[in-house]
């Protein structure tokens, strides 16, 4: 491979990975379609490429957020159990639903989530005392993160866990059936139905696209579609990447961030609207 191609994934991977960074979601939904439609690279080779990708951007950007006290690992831990049994549930399903009503479905999921991320884009935090019996109570869910606007710890609790863990759940089941991210399902999900601040939501959804990349990593390695040519130079650029997209997000105002994210959600449904109607996209994985 040439030194300029090698050059050029690397710039592109760091794009994308501080763009993934900054929003919390797999880098692979902007590398898939940067690496078959700019590069050529066969879809497959370039899904592998992106998982790399995915789990170089997670670790990268796991750092920074835990040394912000941004990520919050207890429930990111209960979470991804939800999460995968949703995954391992959609393995049996593919085939039997129909993928154009699945991405027309998904088109409306995303458009529902970006007005209601929009209708929350002031935060306010929740003073009502704590339920004893709630799940998140028991779980010991509730935390707090640094503010840097007012150099204070900002408290929130994690509400209706028993809804956000059936959203996750859906996240995951539509993301097998689909072979997509659901890292931009669980930001929503998090955001609406656990009420998190929204930075608190990416990080916790970047520590949690790493772990779920990671179970499907060996599965693309053994079938020879990680070719270390592509994967080393984008999982290099994702690395840098995701640690410019952390700092970003430490400093970026949360209503700014909401509006950005709302977005890119717009963008996406508009996608997965198109695949809906028959006009393919090439999409990611992750």
């Amino acid at each position: 491979m040439e030194t300029s191609t090698i050059l050029w994934l690397f710039v592109a991977a760091f794009g994308a990975s501080a763009l993934g960074g900054v929003l919390g979601m797999a880098s692979g939904i902007f590398i898939v379609p940067i690496l078959t439609l700019l590069f050529g690279i066969d879809i497959h080779v370039a899904i592998g490429a992106s998982i790399v990708s995915v789990i170089a951007c997670s670790c990268g950007s796991a750092a920074p957020f835990l040394k912000g006290r941004l990520t919050n690992i207890r429930l990111a831990v209960v979470l991804e159990t939800a999460t995968t049994l949703g995954a391992l549930s959609g393995v049996f399903l593919v085939g039997i639903v129909s993928t154009s009503f699945l991405y027309g479905l998904f088109a409306v999921i995303l458009a529902v989530s970006a007005q209601q991320m929009l209708a929350r884009r002031r935060e306010t935090v929740d003073a009502s005392p704590c339920d004893d019996r709630s799940w998140a109570t028991v779980l010991r869910l509730h935390s707090s993160f640094p503010d840097r606007t007012s150099g204070k710890d900002v408290p929130y609790r994690v509400g209706r866990v028993p809804l956000g863990l059936s959203l996750m759940y859906g996240a995951g089941l539509i993301s097998a059936l689909l072979g997509i991210g659901s890292g931009v399902l669980k930001i929503p999900a998090m955001d609406t139905a656990l009420r998190l601040p929204i930075k608190v939501s990416s990080a916790t959804s970047n520590f949690m696209i790493g772990v779920t990349a990671a179970a499907s990593a060996g599965a693309y390695f053994v079938r020879g579609d990680i070719d270390i040519d592509v994967a080393g130079p984008v999982a290099l650029g994702s690395v840098i990447g995701a640690l410019v997209g952390a700092r970003l997000l430490m400093g970026l105002p949360a209503e700014r961030l909401r509006l950005f994210f709302v977005v890119v959600l717009a963008l996406l449904a508009v996608q997965m609207l198109l695949s809906a109607l028959g006009i393919d996209l090439p999409g990611g994985s992750a």
